[in-house]
């Protein structure tokens, strides 16, 4: 019989009876391999070793009855590489490319704000710059203040149907902003979208769990916020076609948000016959055929339960009590990565561009080369963060990056041309967005459904807030103060390092205190264990 060891820099695994197991092709390589195809048969055995293959650790980790694809559970079932490709590719097309679409209406309505804003928005609603920043502030704080909320509705209902509900929702104010008559409508409106929209990105990154192992899921968080910058680049084209509606007392900016708007209320209500409950759960009325066969939910279930066993911890339609919440929420382990999503950069490109005396036109469409530069490196990062197994170093790219870039900012002057000032905005708003990267580190990190269903809602929290802080950095005063951001910059390669330490310090521990052990020690610690989730000593963390 073989104890569980646990697997360096991971959560759990064991070695089992699978010989004919072929090495999977996702698996670490050296830095120069990184960007090298491997060759390897599609017709061996694509399943993993895992607890399962143990007849101890078995029913250690066997699904409960209650979970919702127990009945697809077969510790016995064997596919093919071939087989699982095609599992996944008909994953990514069914379920990714939506998640896709519903974050791009997300972007649409949240940062249409900026682009109507290039049309005499402000003067318009006789607003001031002051007045734009604490209608942005009030978003995020409401943001922020609805996503525990928000994920406790979800995990209750399911964000299949909870999703589409917040979508429709918040469609339904930013297309009532066409009817915006000063101050106080713009700020109410900014807050009920923010509400409306916080837990959004979490429910939808719990949902992705379901389906993908936690090898497949940051490269599939780094394209979902691909989404993000295609929003950048179609609203640009979009503002500025819409924009030129203006007419007589209706300014541009109202037939924007009404036809943005518009448009994400229809995404809305065809995302609640477009999100199945589960992989075991995609027939419907609408769909009495399903998605998937027998056959492909029973490969679905058994990959993503054998490189975690815990997802089946919870049903996807199993509420959280307060207890288990602050329970999580304390969970010491999970805060360096909460601390780090408060550090993050923002800036306002489109503002910033009106103001050295662009028009309109070009404010929009000068945002696009650095949204292509940023979605390029998002990718690239997102990527060789996954292949070389270092989330520290995948993130540390984008304080390498901005650095320098802030200090040559910092020492503009009044005599810079808007064309130097505009090639350094630009090459700083086109960081590689690290944000996909830290999402998947805390879901794996996270050890249970339980914890990975809060933790992905107080890291967004944390990052929320860090948006308050910097768009209050840049006030209508002090456009150029960049000096804060050096510092945050500088004390973020810090904190990274420390981060570092810490996760790999933890593992160290437990990896002598485990290897200390028998194997009837081991096996014991297994049966009689009260510690859950990350807090179990056979569990390591990513870093």
């Amino acid at each position: 019989m073989t104890a569980l060891p646990p697997q360096s820099r991971d959560s759990r695994q064991t070695p089992g009876s699978l010989a004919s197991t072929s090495e999977s092709p996702q698996s670490s390589r050296r830095f120069w391999q990184i960007f090298s195809s491997r060759n390897y048969d599609l017709d061996t055995i694509a399943t993993q070793p895992s607890v399962f293959d143990d007849p101890v650790t078995l029913e250690l980790y066997r699904p409960p009855p209650q979970y919702e694809n127990a009945h697809r559970f077969d510790p016995k079932a064997r596919w093919t590489w071939r087989e699982e490709k095609l599992v996944v590719r008909k994953i990514d097309l069914r379920i990714m490319i939506w998640a896709c679409v519903m974050f791009f209406a997300l972007d649409l309505d949240r940062t249409n704000i900026s682009q109507a804003n290039t049309d005499n928005f402000l003067k318009d609603l006789h607003l001031t710059t002051n007045d734009f920043n604490l209608g942005n502030t009030l978003y995020r704080l409401s943001f922020l203040c609805a996503e525990l909320p928000s994920q406790l509705v979800s995990k209750r209902i399911g964000p299949d149907v909870w999703v589409p509900t917040q979508i429709t929702l918040w469609s339904a104010v930013s297309f009532s902003q066409y009817w915006l008559t000063g101050r106080s409508s713009f700020l109410a409106t900014r807050f009920l979208i923010g509400f409306l929209e916080g837990g959004f990105i979490p429910d939808v990154v719990l949902y992705l769990s379901y389906f993908y192992t936690k090898r497949e899921l940051p490269i599939r968080l780094a394209w979902f916020w691909v989404s993000n910058y295609l929003t950048v680049m179609v609203s640009a084209f979009l503002a500025t076609g819409i924009l030129s509606l203006r007419s007589g007392t209706r300014a541009g900016w109202r037939y924007l948000f009404l036809i943005e708007g518009l448009i994400t209320f229809a995404v809305g209500v065809v995302s609640f016959f477009l999100m199945p409950p589960s992989p075991t759960q995609s027939k419907a009325w609408h769909r009495p055929q399903g998605w998937f066969t027998e056959r492909e939910e029973v490969i679905m279930v058994n990959r993503v339960l054998r490189d975690d066993p815990t997802k089946s911890d919870m049903h996807n339609r199993e509420g959280l009590t307060l207890s288990m919440v602050w329970e999580t929420i304390r969970d010491w382990r999970m805060w360096p990565l909460y601390i780090l999503g408060i550090v993050h950069m923002s800036t306002y490109l489109t503002l910033t561009l009106r103001n050295l005396g662009f028009t309109t036109t070009q404010s929009n469409l000068l945002t696009l080369p650095s949204t292509v530069l940023g979605l390029s490196n998002l990718l690239i990062t997102s990527y060789v963060a996954e292949r070389i197994q270092s989330r520290v170093l995948g993130s540390l790219v984008l304080q390498i990056w901005a650095l320098p870039l802030l200090i040559a900012l910092r020492s503009f002057g009044l005599s810079t041309s808007q064309w130097d000032y505009y090639v350094v905005v630009t090459l700083i708003t086109g960081f590689p967005y690290v944000h996909p990267i830290q999402v998947a580190w805390a879901s794996r990190n996270s050890g249970s459904v339980k914890t990975r269903t809060m933790s992905a809602s107080v890291y967004n929290m944390f990052v929320q807030a860090g948006a308050i802080v910097y768009a209050n950095i840049y006030r209508a005063d002090d456009a150029r103060g960049n000096l804060d951001l050096i510092l945050i910059c500088s004390m973020n390669i810090v904190l990274y390092f420390l981060t570092f330490m810490f996760y790999r310090g933890i593992n160290r521990s437990r990896d002598r205190r485990w290897n200390a052990m028998t194997k009837k020690e081991q096996v014991n610690y297994l049966e009689t264990t009260k510690d859950k989730g990350n807090a179990r000593l056979d569990f390591r963390f990513a870093y």
